[in-house]
């Protein structure tokens, strides 16, 4: 099944939304990959150029909804090929920050920013207000699964 494809049935399911989602989430991995890196390091590496070349590593834990351990070994990849380096937060021995490197700008310059302004261009090929409308239910969506999974008690609390 494609993108976007319910294979012709009336109506639609939460299976299809899954597919969807699924197919999405491969067209990054393949993204990521064709970038020589893995798909948390890509995100990470998103994450810092989104974040204006710099982020802390916590801002990337929570608005990329990763744990930590995830955050660190994509940070380590990235900084062994001298993407980014880290550096202690202003006042702090703890929390760290993802800068890039040279080397990092040009990478993203290549690769991550076209990849930014191709979503662009993808989203806005929907009229605004399927995008408006796109946003909102998705939103609304994953906040009734979260209901969902809350009145089941299985969501982990990383």
């Amino acid at each position: 099944m494609g993108v976007g494809a319910n294979g012709g049935r009336a109506g639609c399911t939460v299976r299809d939304l899954d597919c969807i989602y699924r197919e999405t989430d491969k067209l990054y991995y393949r993204f990521a990959r064709s970038c020589g890196l893995s798909e948390s390091a890509y995100w990470v590496l998103y994450g810092v150029v989104v974040g204006g070349g710099s982020a802390s590593v916590r801002s990337l834990v929570e608005d990329l909804s990763i744990r930590p351990q995830t955050a660190n070994s994509a940070l380590r990849s990235l900084e062994s090929k001298g993407l980014v380096s880290l550096e202690f937060e202003p006042g702090s021995r703890k929390n760290k920050v993802a800068l890039l490197t040279d080397a990092g700008r040009a990478f993203s310059a290549e690769r991550v920013e076209p990849a930014l302004a191709a979503e662009q261009r993808a989203f806005e090929r929907l009229a605004e207000r399927d995008r408006s409308e796109l946003v909102r239910l998705v939103g609304e969506f994953a906040a009734a699964v979260s209901d969902e999974f809350d009145a089941l008690g299985e969501v982990d609390a990383r």
